[in-house]
């Protein structure tokens, strides 16, 4: 388990900031909060409330062109245990919120990044000596301008006061830690369970590298949500609804930047999976089958003929 904030006299509510700037990730925004309000949602307690900051006080357009308005403005009076920093990949701090953030840290607020937020809070010089993480394609790049942060390929890391994740649904597994700390491993279970996540991921897990440098985040998300459902798939739909965008426009975007429909590229990420576990496991193949999201194991053996030219078994004893 990783070093977490103190937890022996824990608020009774905790006070959460989330400071949005303009391209953030919906998906890992919605992946921070939600479990937070999950939480407070199964125990009917208020452990956590939740305020939404910008650098003024017009709404901020997501990734995803979604807007949303702001709670307050960085450098109003707020009280805050926790401030999530939700930014897109590369961006440089304003230096008003660089000096916000600065107060806050001296305050003693826990400050978390969250995708570009990550290096927003480097690039603030408020990372040197923590162990930090960063989305993996921006791993050269920070690490080269702040040699003083301990940076690791993790997917997600957890310093004392200092949260850092990938982005996407690594924010989610977090979190979870983040509850399991404040609140015991049984209600992170239980938040979990809402979500029908097959696991909450352990931060020692390395960030998985993909053909996506460069590509839109709202590629880079849809590519993160079926990674973490491929025991239960998403339907091309459920996945455009989570993201928010049309079928269509979801669409394009995987045809353009990895020539493939988001199903064919879905069904060759689980094979993957199948693959990995056929080959490193003794699970016996009806298993792997419902474990990457297979009906049956015929319709498995099928699939995985039909892409690796073995079947199952055959790459087993191969």
């Amino acid at each position: 388990m990783p070093d977490l904030p103190p937890t022996s006299t824990p608020p009774a509510r905790r006070r959460v900031g989330v400071v949005l700037l303009q391209g953030f990730s919906l998906l890992a925004e919605s992946c921070a909060t939600e479990p937070l309000a999950v939480a407070n949602q199964l125990t009917g307690e208020g452990l956590y409330s939740l305020v939404t900051l910008g650098l003024d006080a017009h709404p901020v357009r997501s990734g995803s062109r979604h807007l949303l308005m702001p709670d307050a403005v960085i450098g109003e009076p707020v009280s805050l245990d926790l401030l999530l920093l939700c930014a897109p990949w590369g961006e440089s701090p304003t230096p008003a919120l660089a000096a916000w953030l600065r107060h806050l840290a001296l305050a003693g607020v826990a400050l978390a990044g969250i995708g570009g937020g990550a290096e927003l809070l480097a690039r603030s010089g408020l990372l040197d000596g923590y162990r930090a993480t960063v989305p993996w394609p921006r791993f050269e790049a920070v690490a080269g301008a702040h040699p003083g942060v301990r940076l690791s390929r993790q997917l997600f890391e957890i310093d004392r006061d200092r949260l850092t994740c990938g982005g996407g649904t690594a924010a989610m597994d977090m979190m979870m830690t983040l509850i399991a700390s404040h609140h015991g491993s049984e209600l992170a279970e239980r938040v979990s369970a809402h979500f029908v996540l097959e696991r909450v991921r352990m931060a020692d897990e390395p960030q998985p590298a993909s053909p996506l440098a460069g590509a839109p985040q709202s590629l880079v998300d849809a590519v993160a949500l079926m990674e973490a459902n491929i025991e239960e798939p998403l339907t091309t739909h459920e996945l455009a609804e989570h993201l928010g965008l049309s079928r269509r426009q979801l669409e394009r975007l995987f045809k353009k930047h990895l020539q493939a429909v988001p199903s064919r590229y879905y069904l060759n990420l689980r094979l993957r999976r199948a693959r990995r576990l056929l080959r490193e496991s003794e699970r016996p193949a009806g298993e792997i089958a419902m474990l990457t999201g297979f009906s049956s194991a015929a319709h498995f053996s099928t699939a995985y003929r039909n892409h690796f030219g073995v079947t199952p078994r055959e790459e087993r004893l191969g």
